[in-house]
């Protein structure tokens, strides 16, 4: 594995940690506002990713298919609504914000189930990114450096809010600021874990690259409909969850285009 790759797979693991590290330096917890606007931005960062740098790919590496190149973007994207389904209906967490725990039953604490719920959503993003970074190394023509960076580095700019999201509520519910930063980086650890993984195993699975490709799209829809939106959109004036998700689709956009 090059240096470039290695680096790729880490920036969204360093932008979680950063993030995090805002509960050394902060002493009020964020505000309801800034963390729905917060979480609008991840979210509009994920659905761009999920189209430009996912999808669309995914679409173009089936040309050969003709009028049925949309089948293995479609059969993928669905294959990942319904692994996360699964994933959420069998892994205990607790999303913030809430006091009803989803998953299985269990009596770990509400703080341990805090961290699985962002641990939870950020399984497909380690995997897109190792999605990317396989096809480059495979030589997929349609995969560049570039186009993989610029995903990288969109789930490193949406991680940064999302460590503070996680490590500052643990603070406030008696978490010592150290033990926070620590377990709102854990958060973080399985992005590079199932990028590696991902890189490993699609090197065996090349001629489906597409449907990889596509899995990770719908896997990231699914943690954004069922776990962002309702977050950036509760209570009043969600209008500014709204702004917020317009802006990191639009950074997204950019980093795609520029860079892609």
């Amino acid at each position: 594995m090059s240096v470039e790759v290695l680096q790729g797979i880490l920036l969204p693991f360093v932008g979680t940690t950063l993030g995090s590290a805002c509960v050394l330096f902060m002493k009020r917890n964020l505000s309801l506002s800034v963390q729905r606007a917060l979480t609008g931005f991840a979210a509009g960062v994920m659905v761009a990713a999920s189209i430009w740098s996912l999808l669309i790919p995914a679409i173009e590496q089936s040309d050969f298919m003709g009028l049925w190149s949309f089948i293995p973007a479609i059969i993928g994207f669905w294959s990942g609504i319904l692994f996360l389904l699964v994933l959420d209906k069998t892994i205990p967490h607790l999303h913030l914000g809430s006091d009803e725990p989803e998953g299985v039953r269990t009596k770990l604490k509400k703080t341990t189930m805090l961290v699985l719920a962002v641990t939870l959503h950020n399984i497909p993003e380690g995997m897109a990114v190792g999605i990317l970074f396989a096809g480059r190394l495979s030589g997929v023509s349609s995969i560049t450096l570039a186009s993989a960076f610029a995903l990288s580095i969109g789930m490193a700019i949406q991680n940064f809010p999302e460590g503070a999201i996680i490590s500052m509520p643990l603070h406030s519910e008696g978490m010592k600021k150290g033990k926070a930063f620590i377990f709102g980086t854990l958060s973080g650890i399985v992005e590079p874990i199932a990028a590696i993984i991902t890189i490993l195993a699609a090197q065996f699975f090349i001629p489906i690259l597409p449907y990889l490709l596509s899995f990770a799209a719908g896997a990231m829809i699914y943690v954004v409909v069922e776990e962002l939106i309702p977050e950036m959109s509760a209570g009043k004036h969600s209008n500014l969850g709204t702004i917020f998700f317009a802006l990191g689709f639009t950074v997204m956009l950019i980093l795609d285009v520029a860079l892609g």
